[in-house]
């Protein structure tokens, strides 16, 4: 069946939702927009699905999202009956439709007597996964778009563990959803039906009691907080999302009275309206909280994204005015706490490992490597890291200790097994008034690493490739560079270069070794200088990321240097 096909099954279904029916006339009058709609369906990869909502096969609808459910469930199905009673915890954010599709996704579900669990209301990513693992759900569906601007939504499944689901899980269900293909065909029960049935539990704050209660274990120095935190000001904004729900209770269980909730970020509101992309990492969404900062002149300003897995935040500098800190910057100054709290207490595991992906900052591995505590590098998407925590628990190689993403995403406690922002709030607190109780800022904390570990900075540049032609323009630039394989970026030598699609490392010697991670489609080039460039096509998203990571003498040069590699990088691929 062609696009023009699927329009028409679209068009000639009687039943059509009546909002999609309105649409999917306004979307008719836009011939490319409408093919972009239906050319192809929606990828379902390892991170789930994630797209801009509306009619079609290639769009977030109560059709896909019922498909993409019938194929967990027609997987499920083939588990033994004990497997298959655990059943599906689900969540949601605050989007357009999330609760529609949570509650569709169970009606699906429930279809195959397959038993869900369902949040009253929103409730944040990294709750749904503890839930699994406080339930012992066999999965767990998270119904959001994460960071992504009001028009997208997303569906991710989780697994047993409570990580996002392994890919040779994924592939299979993956493999089944490809089978559901008459998505009008796809049964869905009612909530009245599966609450009748004994087949939809409402969850909520039950389960936020507990969470909560693990949350409080992130906290090391409670007399530091009750100390130097207590009365210490706070910024927190929840950007119209899911951290409104257990953010606040969560600092407040934690010791840190004194926090304010900036009001009108504080609603839970589709439209986003204080902020056209709701991502920490973007200095526009702390605009209302340095405003509100600066009049009670806080110590710390933190947000999180409307899923609340990622967190960012913004320090005082002595002028009064406020500096964003970077995602590895976050992630370094917590890892130097951690490190240094257990190294003075004498805890410190001598099997302690911490876990990073390949894209992120290299500064984390060198205070890592001065506490004597491992590295280990995995692929990005924090499914990679949550195996490395199963793994460990398993076989006892390592005691984990800290993970984190470049992309503001960190995990202190392994009772969650995806980034969570929530962990991150408390505890980032506790490490502002480490420093206060120094005099300092975690501004100072951040200069102080530099200092001693030399200077680290890092950019990440995203390029977009929208519409039918977007996949196959990215797949020609990452075709190129690997035939070209540069061997300088700005008249600095290439000593290395990984290829994670092929699993091998090239030296500039000439030889090769293998790379021992699964297959990626991501290439890296280690420097002479001690800098790298890595390029990686988004996994959820139409667009390529470049990052770049460079050291340096001083944070002048070091950023000289990151301007330099970008024009190298635009020279390119241009």
């Amino acid at each position: 069946m062609n696009w023009e096909d699927s329009v028409k099954e679209w068009q000639d279904f009687a039943d059509l939702d009546f909002n999609l029916k309105q649409e999917l006339k306004e979307l008719a009058k836009d011939p490319q927009a409408l093919k972009e709609a239906f050319y192809a369906p929606m990828e379902f990869g390892t991170a789930g699905m994630r797209g801009v909502m509306g009619p079609g096969i290639n769009r977030m609808n109560i059709y896909t999202v019922r498909q993409a459910t019938e194929g967990l469930a027609n997987f499920m199905d083939t588990l033994n009956p004990e497997d298959k009673q655990r059943g599906v915890a689900i969540s949601f954010d605050s989007r357009y439709h999330s609760q529609e599709f949570a509650l569709e996704a169970a009606g699906v579900l429930g279809n195959h007597d397959i038993p869900t669990f369902v949040f009253d209301s929103m409730r944040p990513t990294p709750e749904l996964s503890f839930t699994v693992r406080e339930l012992d759900t066999y999965a767990g569906i998270m119904i959001t778009a994460s960071h992504n601007p009001k028009q997208y939504n997303g569906y991710k499944i989780y697994g047993p563990d409570g990580g996002q689901m392994p890919p040779m899980e994924s592939d299979r269900i993956t493999e089944y959803i490809r089978k559901v293909t008459d998505i009008f065909g796809v049964k869905a029960l009612t909530q009245g039906q599966l609450r009748g049935k004994g087949l939809m539990t409402l969850i909520g704050e039950d389960i936020d009691q507990k969470y909560l209660a693990q949350v409080k274990t992130v906290s090391i120095n409670h007399d530091l907080i009750k100390k130097y935190g207590a009365d210490m000001k706070l910024i927190y904004s929840p950007l119209h999302g899911t951290g409104k729900v257990v953010g606040g209770r969560a600092l407040e269980n934690a010791g840190f009275k004194d926090y304010t909730m900036v009001p009108r970020q504080a609603i839970a509101d589709p439209e986003f309206g204080t902020t056209p992309f709701p991502n920490p990492e973007f200095a526009q969404t702390f605009d209302l909280a340095i405003e509100l900062g600066k009049k009670q002149q806080a110590d710390l300003l933190i947000a999180t994204d409307p899923d609340a897995d990622r967190l960012g935040a913004a320090v005082r500098l002595p002028n009064g005015d406020y500096k964003l800190l970077t995602g590895n910057q976050i992630a370094a100054v917590i890892l130097e706490y951690i490190l240094t709290a257990h190294d003075e207490a004498g805890d410190l595991p001598k099997n302690a490992a911490a876990v990073k992906s390949i894209v992120s900052s290299e500064l984390a591995t060198r205070i890592a490597e001065a506490h004597g505590v491992e590295m280990i590098d995995v692929l990005t998407g924090f499914k990679y890291i949550a195996d490395q925590i199963k793994h460990y628990e398993e076989t006892n190689e390592h005691t984990f200790m800290f993970g984190f993403e470049e992309s503001y995403g960190y995990l202190v406690r392994p009772f969650v097994r995806d980034k969570d922002a929530i962990q991150g709030i408390v505890l980032l607190a506790e490490i502002a008034a480490y420093y206060r109780s120094k005099g300092q800022t975690l501004y100072d904390g951040v200069q102080n690493l530099f200092t001693t570990y030399g200077y680290h900075e890092e950019k990440t540049i995203s390029k977009d490739f929208p519409g039918v032609d977007g996949k196959a323009k990215m797949a020609a630039i990452m075709e190129k560079v690997r035939e070209e394989r540069p061997d300088h970026f700005d008249d600095v030598a290439v000593v290395e270069t990984q290829d994670f699609l092929s699993q091998t490392k090239y030296a500039d010697n000439g030889e090769t070794s293998p790379i021992e991670l699964p297959k990626a489609d991501v290439l890296k080039f280690k420097l002479a200088d001690g800098s790298w460039i890595a390029i990686r096509p988004s996994g959820t998203e139409p667009k390529i990321k470049f990052y770049i990571g460079a050291v340096g003498e001083s944070e002048e040069a070091t950023l000289k240097k990151i301007e330099n590699y970008e024009k190298a990088i635009d020279g390119l691929i241009n």
